[in-house]
């Protein structure tokens, strides 16, 4: 199954949410991240967090949904944007759940400050990965009804 994490930007959240996938995902299972309108580069406060919580994150970059190298079975959005936006046509009928996280890219004030907006959205985006995985995935990946509501409820749940 292949999962597409998409946000406008492509830089943050998205990436954040690939690359948490990917740690953690049983074999089998894979993300992607891409953006509406990628902004061409990685955010550098996202791609620190990961390398510090041990997350690897060579090989990711920036992308257009246009430019996807698989069609997405499941599609998560997680910004608000990219929740209000239509999926090209290409992608098909693709299961579609929105989690939306807020965005440390945005955030301002102190140092510390703005690395607690990261963190907090690693931490937000992480439980839910992890709740996510912890579904019975063999058996809900035949039952699509199922599989949106258990997606739907835990992109509103938080850690």
């Amino acid at each position: 199954m292949n999962v597409l994490f998409l946000c406008t930007g492509n830089s943050c959240r998205s990436l954040m949410g690939e690359a948490i996938f990917n740690h953690l995902a049983p074999q089998g299972w894979h993300a992607i991240s891409a953006g509406s309108k990628p902004l061409g580069r990685l955010n550098p406060g996202a791609v620190a967090l990961l390398e510090e919580k041990g997350i690897a994150t060579a090989g990711y970059y920036s992308k257009s949904w246009n430019d996807l190298p698989v069609t997405p079975d499941i599609v998560i959005s997680v910004c608000g944007n990219a929740a209000n936006e239509t999926c090209p046509a290409y992608l098909g009928p693709v299961l579609r759940s929105h989690w939306g996280v807020e965005d440390p890219a945005h955030a301002e004030g102190t140092e510390a400050e703005i690395k607690a907006a990261f963190e907090t959205a690693y931490a937000i985006l992480r439980y839910r990965i992890e709740q996510f995985l912890a579904l019975p995935l063999t058996e809900l990946q035949h039952d699509p009804v199922r599989l949106k509501a258990e997606m739907d409820r835990i992109g509103v749940s938080l850690p």
